[in-house]
């Protein structure tokens, strides 16, 4: 069974969706982590402060709860061994007046405490408040959310391959039903043409004379289309890359511009080709290239009014590649839809409209699969040029 050429871009495709939704998911569940962190420790630091406020207002009559020590001008409370560090004399400048009242949080000795500190009546009083047990508890409630967030991350990456899979499922099958119709209906037309082409054959060998030349193009037109349904054929059951070989470029733009001379004539435009004699030998696909050339020159005509030219420069900018630019004297385009001329389906409002089609968007295609570039040139009612630049082939 072959292998379905579209399945590693489904792929790709799956994966991506099942990524999205896991960030998407994980970044829900840290959020609500940060709240639910945010709202201890607010929590936390609110209960810190009502303790010594309760503290300083029993005084030490009354013994501070655990975790809390008690400095008054007196004495302090609980009685015994204090930590290090207690009191800070420094702190009774924050409260000069009877009734302020500084709060801050301050490390000791390696330990993190809340210290309030109050002008009673013109007596000092410092509490602290050691937190070890709130960062024991803070500590609990990130591991738990750090716990969460890998179960909610793994549960986000099985739900969204499940999901993804079904999203995916209908493309995969119209993908699957256009490669069979495509195929179909080359197979199809495959003898129908070869009939006509062979008809075409045969009056072209019994004619003279002018309808002898339309005849070899009539001959020449029908070969084309045959290689297209072929390459449509091989397309739709075919995975490889085809293989490339040495092309002429030079006689395939030859070959397409005298296709399109009875054309041009009607249309009243200069159609030429300017090259030396010279090889000019690329590596693709004939029968692809031939394609590309023909959607440039069927784009100019659509565009270059009566009494206009187009021409076909074939030259070889360095020892490494061959290029081709083919220009015309038609409406042109505005320099900044230079790119946007290439996008499949853009339509720009210069012409008939068909600058900004298909056509172009698979002419860049078959470039970029051929390793080469495509570039577009022009100034509105003065024309455009593109310029096609391919690979020489190899000498060897």
């Amino acid at each position: 069974m072959r292998p379905d050429p579209e399945e590693p871009a489904l792929r790709r495709a799956r994966w991506a969706i099942t990524a999205q939704i896991a960030v998407v998911v994980s970044l829900l569940v840290a959020v609500a982590g940060a709240i639910a962190y945010g709202m201890l420790l607010s929590g936390q630091h609110a209960d810190a402060d009502r303790t010594l406020a309760r503290t300083i207002q029993l005084g030490p009559a009354a013994t501070p709860p655990g975790c809390v020590w008690l400095f008054t001008p007196a004495l302090h409370a609980p009685a015994g061994p204090t930590p290090a560090g207690m009191p800070i004399a420094a702190l009774a400048a924050t409260v000069p007046a009877p009734g302020d009242v500084h709060t801050e949080r301050r490390s000791l000795g390696g330990m993190t405490y809340t210290i309030r500190v109050e002008n009673r009546g013109g007596a000092v009083s410092e509490a602290f408040f050691e937190e070890r047990y709130q960062i024991q508890d803070r500590s609990s409630l990130v591991f738990g959310l750090l716990v969460a967030e890998v179960l909610a991350l793994l549960a986000a990456v099985l739900c969204g391959r499940v999901l993804a899979c079904r999203a995916i499922r209908p493309l995969a099958d119209a993908l699957r039903r256009q490669r069979t119709f495509v195929a179909d209906a080359s197979h199809e037309l495959r003898a129908p043409l070869t009939r006509l082409h062979t008809r075409a054959q045969l009056l072209a060998r019994r004619a003279s004379g002018r309808d002898a030349d339309d005849l070899d193009q009539l001959v020449r037109g029908t070969r084309e289309l045959g290689e297209v349904v072929e390459d449509l054929l091989l397309s739709a059951r075919a995975c490889d890359r085809p293989e490339f070989e040495a092309v002429e470029l030079g006689v395939l733009a030859e070959e397409a511009v005298a296709a399109e001379t009875v054309r041009a004539g009607e249309s009243q435009v200069r159609l030429a080709v300017s090259r030396e004699r010279r090889p000019y030998v690329v590596q693709g696909v004939p029968t692809a290239l031939r394609r590309v050339l023909s959607a440039l020159l069927d784009n100019a005509l659509g565009h270059t009014p009566p009494g206009g030219s187009i021409e076909v420069w074939l030259g070889v900018p360095d020892e490494r590649h061959v290029e081709l630019r083919i220009r015309d004297t038609g409406v042109g385009f505005p320099a900044a839809d230079a790119d946007r001329i290439f996008e499949r389906f853009a339509r720009g409002s210069d012409g008939d409209g068909r600058r900004f089609g298909l056509g172009l968007a698979l002419v860049r295609e078959v470039v970029t699969g051929h390793g080469g570039t495509i570039a577009a040139a022009g100034r509105p009612g003065a024309g455009a040029t593109f310029t096609l630049r391919l690979r020489r082939a190899d000498p060897a």
